[in-house]
């Protein structure tokens, strides 16, 4: 039996066009399918940016909001000055340097997931 190292989290959404808003139009990560069983049903679909790929839902019983998950990148003080330039209503990021070896910057989707983009300083 072998391991590999990717995870797909999934997070609970409860508005589509917010999330899309949210992880789309703001964080920049791309729709790669979305699933409905037929009309008037939950949405569940699949997003990514780059090797990240996060499943969100609608359905009540895949899970509940208040996950927490991190994403390990690349220059998080570029990726922070991105987003803020996008001038996000709803959200104005902040970022830190951590006692342990990381700069993070802790998110919180408009559902209540809290998503931290961590990137780990090389010393």
């Amino acid at each position: 039996m072998e391991f590999k190292q990717t995870i797909t989290p999934v997070l609970r959404i409860l508005d589509v066009d917010k999330a899309k808003e949210f992880y789309v139009d703001w964080l920049g990560f791309s729709v790669d399918w979305e699933h409905r069983f037929g009309d008037n049903f939950p949405l569940y679909c699949q997003v990514s940016r780059k090797d990240v790929v996060l499943h969100l839902t609608e359905h009540h019983g895949d899970c509940i909001p208040g996950a927490r998950i991190r994403i390990h990148i690349r220059d998080v003080q570029a990726y922070h000055r991105r987003l803020t330039e996008k001038e996000y209503r709803y959200y104005k990021p902040g970022f830190n340097k951590t006692d342990w070896g990381t700069i993070e910057m802790p998110l919180l989707d408009p559902f209540g997931n809290h998503i931290v983009f961590v990137e780990d300083i090389e010393e």
